[in-house]
């Protein structure tokens, strides 16, 4: 029924993130948007009519959940959906601690945060936590080995969720794009020193697609992994 659904999203500011928020906008789920800060938030509610936000920085998983406890919390939540990342290439011989760390905090923990936070809601919801993950969370290649690592994490961190909530009727989904289209496509081309083409990669709808096929799934089945990869 329209309207009855409610969808916890971070990372609807662009690419992926904002495709899926539109896409359960138009169809009149109700959405419970994280932005970094309260200007954020405020674009979010003039695009999104009617969306609640939460705000919490996800590059500082430790007081989120602080954050949070001073905000109205939705009392129903029927999906998670862990949907921004941010990337930061280099060779190892190279990285620094603070560079691990922004994107094990964003990409990882901060997740597995909002997940613990969020738990009650969805086993209540009998709900569905998301997480889209990476290519680089199957396969790390070089320059990729710190956001590589913080996707892996995010693998094991769905696989462990999905086995200690199953008897909850919690579902857990990862999903594996490839190369899209996004900003964070375009920053990783300029860290690589080639030309970005978008015409090449994913368009974020196509992933958006994928992702609510996984929500929108009957009860008896669950969608653990979905690779999606550029078709051309």
């Amino acid at each position: 029924m329209a309207g009855m659904t409610t969808h916890l999203i971070t990372g609807a500011g662009s690419g992926i993130g904002a495709a899926v928020a539109r896409r359960l906008h138009e169809r009149g789920d109700d959405l419970v948007l994280v932005a970094r800060d309260a200007g954020r938030a405020k674009e979010f509610e003039a695009r999104y009519p009617g969306a609640g936000t939460l705000v919490a920085d996800l590059a500082d998983p430790d007081r989120i959940s602080w954050a949070l406890g001073h905000q109205s919390m939705p009392e129903r939540v029927d999906s998670l959906l862990h949907i921004a990342g941010i990337v930061d290439l280099g060779p190892v011989g190279d990285l620094r601690p603070k560079t691990w760390h922004q994107q094990l905090n964003v990409n990882l923990i901060a997740p597995a945060e909002l997940t613990r936070l969020f738990l009650p809601q969805l086993r209540a919801a009998q709900g569905h936590v998301l997480f889209v993950n990476s290519g680089a969370g199957l396969a790390a290649h070089a320059e990729w080995a710190a956001y590589a690592a913080s996707k892996h994490g995010l693998k094991a961190l769905a696989d462990s969720l999905r086995h200690e909530e199953h008897a909850a009727g919690v579902r857990v989904t990862s999903v594996y794009p490839g190369r899209t289209a996004s900003p964070m496509q375009a920053k990783v081309h300029s860290q690589e020193g080639k030309e970005y083409d978008p015409s090449r990669w994913i368009d974020p709808e196509s992933v958006a697609t994928a992702i609510l096929t996984a929500l929108d799934l009957p009860r008896d089945a669950e969608i653990n992994d979905l690779t999606v990869r550029p078709g051309r």
